[in-house]
């Protein structure tokens, strides 16, 4: 009796220690994959001081279109998204400093206006002078940062939940960063479990050894996600510069949205009033994963647009 016990006990230690190893093996394969039916390929990009891992794909003489990912996301989320855009444009989706496949480097400034330079730097290295971009929340606040600081640079704005202004009402993460329960920063399966819960009114179906391998992921990453954090959340907000945005501009919210209120979205609306608002009901903080399609559809009105705002522009 002792031994089958024994061998039980075995059996479930390995089972507890390979499982999120198998998510891990997963996702890969799995991103892999979705990168292939998205038509981009994994490119390493030497910038000053780093390199940034990237996905690219689509016409390299087309227009190019940058998409930047959200606070402790990676490029990954945009893949579904992508192959809707790599027929016509350069799709270009970097992994933001401290992120995804990029080591993160203690007190190597995440703050968002490093975060721009980096993306300029990213530009200049892939010998394009002009791109849109499309961001989703942390990425969006980068994105504004991008047509604001360096408008030279930018085509058209697309922002998808953007963080970067002011809250107007009370919010549910603002209020557990408050009181130091910020859900970004994961100690065990039970708080990646309400995180997860919070990031989309309507996800796709994931397997539970993918949800594995992800809560374990950001449990050994909570100090870098910390610092990440204190850096990007101590940026300047974006209100001030929002009149400068002269460029064809999105704004995309879900009404759902549990981490940024879709409040947010008219401040923003008032900041950069020619921007188009779209509100989709029954979605959360990631349209571009829960409904890709028709996030995707906005965004090519906005592409369109842009087009036709660049042929009358003197």
């Amino acid at each position: 009796m002792l031994v089958i016990v024994a061998l039980l006990a075995v059996v479930a230690l390995w089972v507890w220690w390979t499982y999120p190893r198998v998510g891990n093996v997963l996702f890969e394969l799995i991103a892999r994959v979705e990168a292939w039916r998205s038509g981009v390929k994994a490119v390493t990009v030497p910038i000053k001081g780093m390199t940034l891992a990237t996905y690219q794909g689509g016409d390299a003489h087309a227009p190019a279109l940058l998409l930047l990912h959200g606070f402790s996301a990676d490029k990954g989320v945009w893949l579904g998204f992508a192959r809707h855009f790599t027929p016509d444009y350069r799709v270009i989706i970097p992994d933001l400093a401290g992120h995804g496949k990029n080591a993160f480097v203690a007190g190597g400034d995440y703050s968002i206006d490093a975060q721009a330079r980096r993306m300029v730097a990213l530009l200049d290295a892939c010998h394009l002078d002009k791109v849109h971009v499309i961001g989703s929340s942390m990425g969006a606040y980068v994105a504004s940062w991008l047509a604001t600081h360096y408008p030279e640079r930018v085509l058209s704005l697309g922002l998808i939940g953007a963080a970067g202004v002011h809250l107007p009402q009370p919010n549910e993460v603002e209020a557990l960063v408050n009181s130091g329960d910020n859900p970004f920063l994961i100690r065990n399966r039970a708080q990646f479990d309400r995180f997860f819960g919070m990031t989309m009114a309507a996800p796709p179906f994931i397997p539970e050894v993918l949800l594995a391998a992800e809560a374990q992921s950001y449990i050994q990453r909570r100090e870098e996600l910390t610092e990440i954090f204190a850096n990007f959340s101590d940026s300047p907000r974006m209100e001030p510069w929002l009149p400068q945005v002269r460029v064809p501009s999105l704004i995309l919210w879900g009404r759902e949205d549990r981490m940024v209120p879709v409040a947010s979205a008219q401040t923003w609306h008032q900041g950069i009033p020619h921007a188009r608002l779209e509100i989709l009901d029954g979605i959360g903080h990631l349209p571009m994963v829960e409904s890709t399609e028709q996030t995707a559809a906005h965004c090519r009105e906005l592409l369109e647009q842009a087009k036709v705002y660049a042929s009358i522009r003197p």
